[in-house]
């Protein structure tokens, strides 16, 4: 390969408040700026924004450095993905119209230089959590994104600025590793393997960067999250390794 792929997720901008995640922004375009020369491909695996809803006149403000920056990749020929995560699960046609992003509603399976992959946000994978996988069913449920969009953009908005505000994000709760046995999406990946190979399971939504041998040539990574660690993953054509963007 004479290009890499990059995987990056849960940026959660928008929270835990303006000027945090206007900095957090710059970071990560200038990250952007810094893999680009070396980018074929961009996977945005899930909770880029803290919160998203599109109207059918109405986004929500902000984040256009981040946007523009991901239009002119796509214009120059880099290939971007973007992955509904818990947070943006109704972004809807607008960065397809806008920038040529395709949108990936749940898992995406490639092969690339030989190697397969499996690649999901992570909600709603593995055991246990049975409220959230209830939620989700419900959040993603057409006739529910319909009654929301009924509501007007202010009121919306609203309520899902006091949504974010009592996330996991805005509390900064940093995660622990839990052990291979106990680490959720490590079980899932397992599981899967007895039905398919995989060489590499690549998710978000953990916050918290992990590299775990899942036996029989196969890893499973977490790419981590962008408000303690700035980590994502990088394919070169041989190997997924993870790495953190720290600016000279």
């Amino acid at each position: 390969m004479d290009k890499y792929i990059y995987f990056a997720s849960d940026f959660h901008l928008g929270a835990p408040n303006y000027a945090e995640s206007r900095k957090r922004e710059t970071h990560i375009v200038d990250w952007l700026n810094f893999i680009e020369p070396t980018c074929s491909e961009l996977f945005l695996m899930g909770d880029v924004f803290d919160f998203w809803f599109e109207y059918g006149k109405v986004i929500p403000k902000g984040f256009i450095r981040l946007q523009g920056k991901l239009a002119e990749m796509a214009d120059r020929g880099i290939k971007i993905y973007f992955f509904k995560g818990n947070h943006d699960m109704w972004v809807d046609d607008y960065f397809t119209k806008e920038i040529g992003l395709e949108i990936i509603s749940d898992e995406l399976l490639i092969e690339r230089a030989g190697k397969k992959f499996f690649l999901h946000h992570g909600d709603g994978l593995g055991p246990g959590d049975k409220k959230y996988k209830f939620l989700r069913k419900v959040f993603r449920n057409p006739f529910c994104q319909w009654l929301f969009s009924v509501l007007p953009p202010r009121i919306g908005m609203f309520i899902a600025n006091g949504w974010s505000s009592s996330s996991r994000v805005a509390s900064n709760k940093k995660e622990v590793f839990l052990g291979n046995e106990n680490e959720w999406l490590a079980i899932f990946a397992k599981e899967k393997l007895k039905e398919e190979h995989f060489d590499y399971f690549v998710f978000g939504h953990r916050h918290l960067p992990l590299d775990i041998d899942l036996g029989n040539n196969s890893r499973y990574v977490n790419i981590g999250e962008w408000i303690n660690y700035s980590s994502y993953g990088v394919f070169d054509g041989e190997n997924l390794r993870l790495e953190y963007y720290k600016p000279n």
